[in-house]
C-alpha cells in the first residue's frame, strides 16, 4: 500500500528594504517575486517586512526597532526561516541569526537551493554544487554553531581558529576539483555539439517560468519536464525538430531571473554555451506577466555577459490566453490610461512594431498561432541553412510551397 505524503511548507517571512535605487513598487514587485522562489523552494510565507532607508544597516541590514518586529513575529508564529531580498554580508547574517535565532536565508541562498532541489544530470549537479561551495567559502565561520568568537585567557587561543582554516582548506580544494571536474564535462559537451553535424540550432531562453519547456513538448512532441513553478527546467534538453521537412536542433535553456547570482552565472558557463553556439535564439516572453518587459531587459542583460546579444532573434510573446488588461469604465474620467492598461493590439502597435516581422504572439498551451510561428522559424531556420549550404536551396522550398504540396496529397488520397 501506497503511504500518502503530506506535503508541509516551511513557515517564512520576507524582508526587503526601499531605497534611493528601489522604489516601493520596484520593492514590491521583487518580493512578489522572491515568495514565488519561496513557494517553489517549499516555502510558505507568512508576512512581509518592509522598510525605508538610504541604505541596508551594514551590521543587520534593516534597522534595530524593525528587526525586532521581526523578531516578535517570529517568536509568537513559530517562524523558522527569514528571507531577505537582497545578498547579505557574511557578518550581516551572522549578526542576524543572533537576534532571530532561526534560519538565515538571502535571495542567493534561495536560489541556489531551488537549483539543488532541481539538478538532476551530473553536469548541472556539478554545477550547483561549485556555486554553493562559493557562496559558503566566505561564510564559514559564522556557520560554526560550536564556536564562538575568539576570546583572551588560557586555553582559548588557537584551535578553533585552525579548525576553521581546516574547513576553507576543504573547500577551496573541493571548488578546485569541482572546477576541474566541470572542465572534463565543458570538453564531453563540446564533443557532443561538435558530434551534431551540420545541423542548424535554435535555443529557446528567456525569464524562468514562461513557457519554455511547454513550447519545446508542442514543437519537438518530446516530453521534457515542466511545471507552473521557477526554474523547472535545470538541465539543459537538446531535441531534433522538423518542421515539415527541414530538421534543426531544438535546445531548450535554463531560465534566467533578476538578480541572478554572479556564482551561478559563472559555474553555468557551460551550459550557457549551447546559447552561445545557438545560430537562432528564440527569445520567449511572458506577455501576461505585467512586468515582462522588465523581464526582457534582464535576459538581454545576461545575454550580454555572456556575449550572445548580438545572434538573429525572433521574440516570441507566450500566453496570450492569460493576458488581460485593466480596465477602464466608460465614466471614469480621472484614471490615466497606461501600459497596464493596453489591450494585445495597443502592445503590437509600441517599439513592438518596430521589430517587424521578428515578432510573434501565440499560445504554446492552447496552440493558438503554432501554424504562424512553425512558418517564421521553418522561414527564418531555412535562410540561414541555404547560406550555410546554398546548394541546399531546392531540397528545402518556401513554406507556402510545401504547405500546399502537402495540402494536394491530403485531398487525392
Amino acid at each position: 500500500m501506497i503511504e500518502k505524503n503530506d506535503l508541509t511548507y516551511e513557515k517564512a517571512v520576507l524582508i526587503g528594504v526601499v531605497t534611493q535605487k528601489q522604489s516601493e513598487d520596484k520593492l514590491n514587485e521583487y518580493l512578489d517575486e522572491l515568495e514565488f522562489l519561496t513557494y517553489t523552494a517549499g516555502g510558505e510565507v507568512l508576512k512581509r517586512f518592509t522598510q525605508k532607508m538610504e541604505k541596508p544597516n551594514p551590521k543587520t541590514f534593516i534597522g534595530t526597532g524593525k528587526i525586532e518586529d521581526v523578531r516578535q513575529f517570529i517568536e509568537a508564529n513559530n517562524v523558522g526561516t527569514a528571507i531577505f531580498d537582497d545578498e547579505l554580508s557574511p557578518a550581516q547574517q551572522k549578526n542576524i541569526e543572533k537576534i532571530l535565532n532561526c534560519k538565515i536565508l538571502d535571495r542567493t541562498n534561495l536560489i541556489l537551493d531551488i537549483f539543488a532541489q532541481r539538478a538532476q544530470t551530473s553536469n548541472s549537479r556539478t554545477q550547483v554544487e561549485l556555486a554553493q561551495y562559493q557562496y559558503l567559502l566566505p561564510r564559514l565561520a559564522g556557520m560554526w554553531t560550536h564556536l564562538e568568537r575568539q576570546r583572551g585567557g588560557i586555553g582559548m587561543r588557537g584551535p578553533g581558529e585552525t579548525e576553521i582554516e581546516t574547513d576553507r582548506r576543504i573547500v577551496r580544494d573541493k571548488i578546485s576539483l569541482l572546477k576541474k571536474k566541470l572542465e572534463t564535462i565543458d570538453k564531453q559537451m563540446g564533443v557532443q555539439r561538435g558530434n551534431r553535424g551540420s545541423l542548424v540550432r535554435v535555443a529557446l531562453v528567456g525569464y524562468t517560468n514562461v513557457g519554455k519547456s511547454t513550447l519545446m513538448n508542442v514543437i519537438s512532441k518530446s516530453e521534457v519536464f515542466a511545471e507552473n513553478k521557477l526554474f523547472a527546467t535545470l538541465d539543459t534538453t537538446v531535441r531534433k525538430v522538423v518542421i515539415r521537412n527541414l530538421p534543426f536542433l531544438l535546445t531548450d535553456t535554463v531560465g534566467f531571473i533578476r538578480k541572478l547570482p554572479t556564482q551561478l552565472v559563472e559555474s553555468f558557463k557551460s551550459t550557457l554555451d549551447e546559447v552561445r553556439e545557438a545560430d537562432l535564439l528564440l527569445h520567449i516572453v511572458d506577455i501576461s506577466h505585467p512586468n515582462f518587459e522588465d523581464h526582457i531587459e534582464s535576459v538581454n542583460q545576461t545575454l550580454a555577459d555572456i556575449k550572445s546579444n548580438n545572434k538573429p532573434t525572433i521574440m516570441v510573446f507566450n500566453k496570450i490566453d492569460a493576458f488581460v488588461e485593466d480596465k477602464i469604465e466608460e465614466d471614469d474620467l480621472i484614471t490615466e490610461h497606461t501600459e497596464a492598461h493596453y489591450s494585445l493590439e495597443e502592445w503590437k502597435r509600441t517599439w513592438m512594431n518596430r521589430m517587424g516581422d521578428n515578432v510573434l504572439f501565440i499560445s504554446a498551451l492552447n496552440n493558438d498561432n503554432m501554424e504562424e510561428f512553425r512558418k517564421k522559424v521553418y522561414e527564418t531556420v531555412r535562410e540561414i541553412h541555404i547560406k550555410r549550404f546554398p546548394y541546399n536551396n531546392l531540397l528545402y522550398p518556401e513554406y507556402e510551397a510545401i504547405t500546399e504540396e502537402i495540402t494536394e496529397d491530403q485531398e487525392e488520397e
